[in-house]
């Protein structure tokens, strides 16, 4: 009997279904939010036209889903006076932070080489007294500098320079920018680029070859990276500096002023300039098909290993993965984000999902794009309590600085304006205040919190474990930083009232000479300076040549933040010179005060003019202004 029409179709939708299912799901097309691949050009177009000229001057986004580029496209423009627009394929950017991965990389090859054991102490490796401000017994490892525990302190001068006339080579960064070691190594996490520039100095110890050739013939080579350049001064490739964009700042929404380029001594800390699609090229190379080889490394164990978690605070939260940090999504994340003067970029891999987004941008600390359609892209973690709300503790409370922050400079000043805040907000969550920014976290285990709505900022810091001690927060812990109670004396309540007396000295000798001078010509100098009026004069005019040495310096730091310490070394200078002739004119005052007949408004001056003097050395010292 022949089958009719009828039958035949049932037969082959039957076979379609089974054989070729409908649902995405089970295919795995869709991102790990659940957007069908099939409407991603759709919802990243919407989705990056609403920033793109408002609050970016532009981007490429590409994104591979089951080990292929399932989207790729350039938004906005790489130069704004010439209208050139974005192009993944050929507008180089700065990669910024995104750049440590290829350190992490080049480390975990010599370790499968057998070459070094990420376990092992790195001071063998490093040259005879190599670092000069270790402070600890304990030894760094590998490790330590993969996850940024090794204890540095972090250091703002000397990382990067707007041209590239002050780059050195990677050793002679290094031991110009060596920080102190401030904590105990492998117990605090303070991100660190002078650990990972660290990293990659060893790479060149171990294979006798300067960093960026080791990278161009382990990783670019066999990758294909043809239009990516990691030697800080473009050399060899001098060609790609052609199609780099330009960098921007975002002044208010749809105004961008054009930035410098970032230059850097410690390069393989932030200083790679790429593609979008090279970047992506080195992403897939880390989400092999199954059963193939990753390009990168010879055993499957190996890039295994690489993207499993290497570090967490407690088991309740995520933590690093041999520098990667892990996100709390619909499914595990890792990722990490980059900025420089004027670029930003971001990469996320889901593994488990075979998807992975890469972002290139443009402007400096762009985070609509970078973490916000990531986070479209890659979904939320779904935040519940693991116990009752009675078996859990009060909530906590209290201001807290981060551990990635300079501690023997007068930047730390800055990072002392910018507290972690907590306080209670309802009877199981927690308001977190940081740098402008609202998190809401609720409380879902005993000492962990987990974000349940805020700003883009706490992307970085969806988790937060609180370690205590004594009854009180002895530590914070994200998987990017942990955070500690600020030290005695330096609290909030305290840099107010620094501030205040700040205010008042700084008022005070900018007004002081011109009064003096005031003065004097009333008096049309027909009477002769005492000796203590000579030594006030002096001690006035050095108390005003401080403020404003120090009004300049920060105005200089607030402008561009990348400088060399030689840049700025003068004005500390000049702070100690002018300190000592400020106390050699109060000493001078003090010695001739009885032998002169002074006014009680004359003695009231001189009286103010030294306090003001010592309180502003004083502060001058805890804020570290001569060093």
């Amino acid at each position: 009997m022949k089958p009719n029409k009828g039958t035949i179709a049932f037969i082959i939708l039957w076979l379609s279904i089974f054989l070729f299912p409908l649902n995405t799901n089970a295919t795995g097309q869709e991102t790990p939010s659940g957007i069908p691949i099939s409407d991603i050009e759709a919802t990243i177009d919407e989705y990056v036209d609403e920033w793109v000229g408002n609050t970016a001057a532009g981007a490429s986004v590409e994104v591979i889903k089951n080990h292929e580029v399932v989207f790729s496209k350039g938004y906005g423009l790489a130069d704004i006076d010439q209208n050139v627009e974005m192009n993944p394929d050929e507008t180089i950017m700065e990669w910024g932070s995104v750049s440590k991965l290829l350190v992490w990389v080049s480390l975990m090859q010599l370790a499968e080489q057998g070459k070094l054991d990420l376990s092992d102490d790195i001071q063998p490796y490093l040259p005879d007294g190599f670092l000069t401000k270790v402070s600890r017994e304990e030894p760094i490892t590998f490790l330590d500098l993969m996850h940024h525990t090794a204890g540095f302190e972090d250091n703002v001068f000397d990382l990067g320079f707007p041209t590239p006339e002050h780059v050195t080579t990677l050793e002679e960064g290094l031991k110009v920018a060596e920080p102190n070691q401030v904590y105990p190594p492998g117990e605090v996490v303070a991100y660190s680029n002078y650990s990972t520039a660290l990293a990659a100095f060893i790479v060149e110890q171990v294979t006798g070859e300067p960093f960026y050739e080791y990278v161009e013939n382990e990783i670019f080579e066999p990758l294909n990276m043809n239009h990516t350049v990691i030697h800080p001064t473009f050399s060899g490739k001098e060609d790609l500096m052609e199609k780099k964009a330009k960098g921007y700042v975002l002044t208010e929404p749809s105004v961008f002023i054009e930035s410098d380029w970032f230059y850097m001594s410690m390069y393989p800390s932030g200083g790679v300039n790429g593609t979008a699609s090279d970047l992506t090229a080195f992403v897939q190379a880390l989400l092999p098909m199954d059963g193939e080889f990753s390009p990168l490394f010879k055993e499957h164990e190996t890039l295994n290993q690489f993207l499993s978690q290497s570090y967490a605070a407690d088991e309740t939260i995520n933590g690093i993965a041999h520098g990667l940090w892990e996100y709390a999504g619909a499914a595990r994340g890792l990722y990490h984000g980059g900025n420089t003067n004027s670029f930003s970029s971001h990469v996320h891999l889901v593994p488990d999902e075979e998807f992975a987004v890469v972002v290139l941008t443009n402007q400096a600390g762009e985070m609509e794009i970078n973490y916000g359609l990531t986070e479209l892209l890659v979904g939320a973690e779904q935040v519940e309590q693991e116990v009752t709300v009675q078996d859990l503790p009060p909530a906590i409370e209290g201001s807290f600085l981060a551990t990635r922050r300079p501690q023997h400079s007068f930047i730390k000043l800055y990072f002392d304006l910018m507290p972690f805040k907590i306080k209670p907000s309802e009877e199981d969550k927690i308001e977190v205040q940081y740098a402008g920014f609202t998190g809401t976290y609720l409380q879902t285990s005993p000492n962990t919190y987990k974000l349940v709505e805020g700003d883009l900022v706490f992307h970085s810091m969806k988790q937060l474990f609180v370690q205590m001690e004594n009854a009180k927060v002895s530590k914070i812990s994200t998987s990017i930083s942990d955070y500690e109670p600020y030290p005695p004396g330096k609290s909030m309540p305290y840099i107010l009232i620094y501030g205040i007396l700040a205010s008042v000295v700084a008022l005070y000798f900018l007004v002081i000479p011109i009064m003096l001078l005031i003065k004097r010509i009333r008096r049309q100098s027909k009477h002769r300076m005492s000796k203590v009026s000579i030594g006030h004069g002096i001690l006035a005019l050095s108390g005003t040549i401080l403020i404003v040495n120090l009004l300049i310096l920060v105005a200089r730091m607030l402008i561009n933040a990348a400088r060399a310490y030689s840049e700025v070394m003068p004005q500390l200078v000049l702070n100690g010179i002018v300190t000592g002739i400020a106390g050699i004119a109060m000493l001078f005052m003090i010695v001739n005060w009885r032998k002169t007949r002074s006014t009680t408004k004359e003695k009231i001056m001189y009286m103010l003019s030294i306090i003001f003097i010592v309180v502003l050395i004083i502060l001058m010292s805890v804020f570290q202004f001569y060093r």
